[in-house]
């Protein structure tokens, strides 16, 4: 039976590898989980003089270090001086050197976003008048390259170890105690452990060059390392490691003394406390993904992170389970099988999972997308369309298990110790391990072991003497090498009857199409981690391409506003921007930029800002923003006291006379 098993168990295994490595190899670059949203100066535009700053606005707060943010002069020298800095809320400034000369500058970041993913990119801006530069118009390539697929490739294997690692272990204790005594399915738990070990600590050292330079060579930098146990996604992988050496005492309990007690009270008490300790311990390993990815930031993260760690685990009771159901059906000795009850229990497991799957996996799509149109317009909402019809096809597989499951002989398959094998033989009664206890006379005159010899009488069965002498004989030891080989040829007989109940076999088809899918939802699961959510991609493109005199709300709520004025004088005409972060009641961060109608920077003399709810007669409330560069002024702890449909105004004087006031209503709160 070997033979035409392990065939099919390394057809799913090199299905594991094709589909990841093809998934990989398309991936590209992580893509960013933080968007620029603004820029000042912002990107394209040409400054009459040259700023003091080059500030840049995220979707989110962003993780920085001293070379996040470059600007390179025309012949490619940086000009900034000292390492970024926070502004306010999630906007960064790097200041400049003075006399700076007219010509293109290129500004390059390269920055970590909250949710542990690398961002970077690179825009131009000109003084004076553009020029032609030195500096490549492509920014540092952060996340992606072979340290980027190698850093995919270790996620996938913390995924996949951690399915095993958690899944098996609940198969075990909920649903078929008995197989904690069986080897392949020791096996597979502890390699599940082992793959979740191994690729922790490969994403450790692959961490510091996969958010920076992108070089493999780097993966042996230990500065960079250092860099990288002081961040949030290093202390969530050191944390993984500690959980993981209380999960192997876990697995030796599980493997040892609870696989060597008969069933009693002890026994059960045993359980519930490795039940108790189990579900702590694979809560905190999924807390480890939920507190350093995309639960950890953006909407609700209070809310998102719990649902996140039991979305992990219902994953792993499922798939993780079903795995080990898989090779309890294939590689099970003869002995001790697999039975109905067994498999029933696994069938209500498997459906309370998918039942707390579709509730939190709803949840998160709702989070991450934050509308219907994202769903096709954007990579992350067409991947967990493919990610939704696989589980679809793997829930229509899960069906027809479930009848197999039904269609079980318990009698003939169950968890009972099969007996009367050795009756239809005439080799006695079969035990427990398979090995027929039928006294040895039954076999004497057949295998040649008797006791007759041609060269003398019967050997007396008082002699002890004689008869320890006797099974030192090559006689004596044919004898028991032909009982091994009958009781070996029982347990392959009584495993042929086992495996030729339809049912059974039906089962073993059904479970390891499951799985073969399965492999293929965690391969697409993996990229969806590394793929930015539909949300931000799509609230990133309306601030590029924001048209004027429209509002725009970002992933965190932040407001947009343009409105051209008109100041009546010589070159007086321009449009002002808006920015109202969070946009809700309490402090908010403002914002303001004026450009020419031509794109061009417009740095005016003065800019004031006032907020009027109408409805309720308050203000106007005034703001007096600070001028942080070229036509930039900002403004934080804007208090908005409630919510409403405010009016907001905006002064803007182009000279010592001239001044326009323009207005916009905006639903703030």
């Amino acid at each position: 039976m070997t033979r035409t098993i392990t065939p099919r168990l390394r057809t799913l295994v090199l299905l594991l590898l094709a589909v990841t490595g093809a998934l990989l190899a398309g991936a590209g670059p992580a893509s960013a989980h933080a968007a620029l949203t603004g820029s000042s100066p912002a990107q394209g535009v040409v400054v009459d003089k040259a700023p003091a700053q080059v500030s840049l606005t995220f979707s989110e707060k962003v993780a920085l270090s001293d070379d996040s943010l470059r600007v390179l002069d025309p012949r490619g020298k940086p000009v900034q001086t000292g390492p970024p800095a926070a502004v306010s809320g999630s906007t960064y400034a790097v200041h400049l050197k003075s006399g700076l000369s007219k010509g293109t500058y290129t500004v390059t970041y390269q920055v970590v976003s909250a949710d542990s993913h690398p961002v970077s990119g690179a825009y131009t801006f000109s003084i004076g008048a553009p020029s032609h530069t030195v500096v490549s118009g492509a920014g540092p390539t952060a996340g992606g390259g072979f340290v980027g697929v190698l850093y995919g490739l270790g996620r996938y294997v913390s995924y996949a170890g951690f399915i095993v690692l958690v899944g098996g272990a609940a198969f075990v204790l909920a649903c078929w105690p008995r197989g904690s005594g069986v080897r392949p399915l020791q096996r597979l738990v502890v390699g599940g452990w082992l793959a979740l070990t191994a690729g922790t600590l490969w994403l450790l050292l692959l961490r510091g060059s996969y958010t920076t330079s992108g070089k493999f060579a780097d993966v042996f930098d230990l500065g960079l390392l250092d860099q990288v146990l002081q961040t949030k996604s290093g202390a969530a992988l050191v944390s993984r490691l500690l959980l993981l050496s209380t999960a192997a005492l876990f697995l030796a309990v599980l493997f040892g003394a609870y696989n060597r007690r008969e069933e009693s009270a002890e026994k059960r008490d045993l359980t519930f406390g490795l039940a108790v300790g189990g579900v702590v311990v694979a809560a905190g390993l999924a807390a480890s993904w939920a507190m350093a990815e995309h639960a950890s930031t953006g909407l609700q993260p209070g809310l998102a992170m719990p649902v996140d760690i039991v979305h992990l685990l219902a994953v792993a009771g499922w798939l993780g389970g079903l795995t080990a159901l898989l090779v309890a059906l294939y590689r099970a000795p003869a002995d001790t099988p697999v039975g109905a009850a067994a498999a029933r229990r696994f069938s209500r497991l498997a459906l309370g999972a998918v039942a707390t799957l579709v509730v939190t996996g709803t949840y998160q799509s709702w989070r991450q997308l934050g509308s219907w149109s994202a769903l096709t317009e954007t990579r992350y909402g067409q991947l967990l369309l493919v990610k939704i019809g696989l589980v679809a096809l793997l829930l229509g597989i899960a069906r027809m298990s479930r009848r197999w499951t039904h269609g079980l002989d318990s009698e003939a398959a169950g968890d009972s110790e099969p007996t009367g094998g050795s009756e239809a033989t005439g080799d006695g009664e079969a035990t427990g391990d398979g090995e027929p206890t039928g006294h040895s006379e039954a076999t004497d005159d057949a295998d040649g072991s008797g006791i007759d010899d041609a060269d003398g009488p019967r050997t007396s069965p008082s002699d002890t003497t004689a008869t320890t002498v006797t099974l030192d004989t090559p006689d004596t030891q044919r004898a028991a090498q032909l009982a091994r080989q009958r009781a070996a040829m029982d347990a392959a007989r009584r495993k042929r009857l086992r495996d030729a109940d339809p049912h059974r076999s039906g089962l073993r088809r059904s479970v390891f199409a499951e799985a073969s899918v399965a492999v293929v939802v965690l391969a697409v699961t993996t990229l969806l981690t590394q793929t930015e959510p539909g949300r931000t991609e799509q609230d990133a493109k309306a601030a590029a391409s924001s048209p004027s005199g429209t509002a725009a709300r970002s992933a965190s709520g932040a407001l947009t506003l343009d409105m051209p004025f008109d100041t009546g004088g010589p070159d007086g005409k321009g449009v002002v921007r808006v920015d109202l972060d969070p946009a809700r009641v309490g402090g908010n961060l403002l914002h303001v930029y004026v450009e020419r109608p031509n794109g061009r920077a417009f740095d005016v003399p003065e800019v004031k800002v006032s907020f009027t709810l109408e409805a309720k007669k308050i203000g106007p409330l005034p703001v007096t923003p600070d001028h942080l560069a070229t036509a930039h002024w900002s403004a934080a702890g804007v208090q908005i006291p409630m919510a409403g449909d405010w009016k907001i105004a905006v002064t803007v004087r182009t000279s010592d006379i001239d001044q326009a006031t323009v207005s916009k209503h905006a639903q703030i709160g």
